[in-house]
């Protein structure tokens, strides 16, 4: 009788476990960013508008083994690429905390089509800068590497970065004080995680020591976003610290999670304009009449150009 029982109660706690493992692998699965989201989000502004859509590009994707932090390189890449000489300006995306190449393809996709290497990897803990660092190093190496596919493709000299939440901590640290900062040219961060906050967990970037482009985003709906990741008073103490020329706006509306994918149409005009010369794109940022100043889905707009 009793075996019987013990027997019963492993079979149910089997389940359970199976039941559970299962659960978390379809998690897992399901995207941060929707596959369509430039179809879906809703713009302001026809320079938003027009950089939220996807590009001209065809892109093609590669899945690279990296080291012991990175575990893998996401490479997304204009196909043209293939039968060209172009050299191609590069975007290193860091992750936020739990959310993985895998979680939002799309987004990479979409920057890729506007002419842009994009790469990123596997590092959970991308707030050190550690793994920014180790790209910069991949993208070196390979650039050099004559049976690579980017051999000589990749231009130094437009480079960008860019994260969300813990992977916004890492972009302030990565261009703030990392073997690397010299090599970017601009930067943008998604809900970075705020100072105080970030230098608890060993984040310690340095605003101060900024000398690049900085653009700063954050949503104001709900209470995570705003009085855990990056209440508006640090955001623009973070901002006020930085020396360099830089914008900061908040996206009405929008939580943590959506700060992610929501305001791409402007990183991605930000990014053309820094890193491709795009003069219809820097229309967004430039002088009084710029669009982020007019547009009713943004508030808390402060620029230093």
């Amino acid at each position: 009788m009793m075996k019987n029982i013990i027997k019963i109660i492993a079979i149910i706690l089997l389940i359970l476990i199976l039941l559970v493992g299962g659960l978390l692998l379809f998690i897992s699965t399901i995207p941060s960013v929707p596959t369509h989201y430039t179809r879906i989000i809703k713009t302001g502004g026809l320079i938003e508008a027009k950089y939220l859509q996807f590009g001209p590009n065809h892109v093609t994707y590669q899945k690279e083994k990296g080291t012991e932090l990175t575990k893998y390189f996401h490479i997304y890449y204009p196909q043209e690429l293939e039968k060209t000489q172009k050299q191609y300006p590069v975007v290193v995306i860091l992750n936020g905390t739990g959310i993985l190449p895998k979680k939002y393809p799309a987004l990479f996709q979409h920057l890729a089509s506007w002419g842009f290497i994009v790469i990123g990897n596997d590092d959970p803990s991308t707030g050190f800068g550690l793994s920014a660092d180790e790209t910069i190093d991949y993208l070196i190496k390979i650039n050099d590497d004559q049976n690579h596919i980017l051999y000589h493709h990749i231009d130094f000299k437009h480079i960008g970065i860019t994260g969300h939440s813990q992977g916004g901590a890492g972009v302030l640290t990565a261009v703030s004080h990392t073997k690397h900062q010299n090599i970017y040219k601009t930067a943008v961060t998604l809900s970075p995680t705020h100072e105080k906050m970030a230098h608890d967990f060993g984040w310690s970037y340095d605003l101060t020591q900024i000398s690049i482009p900085l653009f700063m985003i954050a949503g104001t709906k709900g209470d995570f976003e705003t009085k855990a990741v990056i209440p508006l008073e640090a955001m623009i103490e973070m901002y006020n610290k930085v020396p360099s020329s830089k914008v900061m706006m908040r996206r009405k509306d929008t939580d943590h999670g959506g700060m992610l994918y929501s305001t791409d149409g402007y990183v991605t005009a930000w990014l053309m304009w820094q890193l491709q010369d795009d003069i219809y794109a820097s229309h967004a940022f430039l002088d009084d009449n710029a669009e982020i100043y007019h547009n009713n889905l943004y508030q808390d707009v402060q620029m230093n150009e």
